[in-house]
């Protein structure tokens, strides 16, 4: 079973993120993406969640989407000016089935930065 993880940082106070809301897709080409899990970043602004692989074609693509909207709403402060980013969508592959993907992302109100590691 693979793992998807993630660590999530609120780059404007330098904390973590913690409630971000997460959903991870399979993207099957013309079909509607299936939902693999949604859930929320726990208070240190981790998530982790086990995803059953063995059904999904080996060239699966994924996309991971954070709701950063609803965070800054709740969070950020009023000095920060407009905001239009409401979703952070991070599209990748998970070729080993028993692997571990971390993709941690730092946020902003309108920008991010999003890398993987092992």
């Amino acid at each position: 079973m693979a793992i998807v993880s993630s660590h999530t940082l609120d780059s404007v106070n330098g904390t973590h993120a913690g409630g971000v809301g997460v959903e991870l897709f399979r993207l099957d080409g013309s079909k509607p993406p299936i939902s693999l899990f949604k859930t929320q970043t726990d208070t240190g602004g981790r998530l982790s969640q086990d995803v059953a692989l063995d059904a999904a074609p080996v060239d699966a693509r994924y996309e991971l989407v954070f709701q950063t909207g609803p965070y800054f709403a709740h969070h950020a402060s009023a000095g920060l000016g407009g905001r239009i980013v409401e979703e952070i969508v991070v599209r990748f592959r998970m070729p080993d089935p028993d692997a571990r993907y971390h993709i941690p992302l730092m946020l902003a109100p309108n920008s991010c930065s999003v890398w993987w590691s092992d």
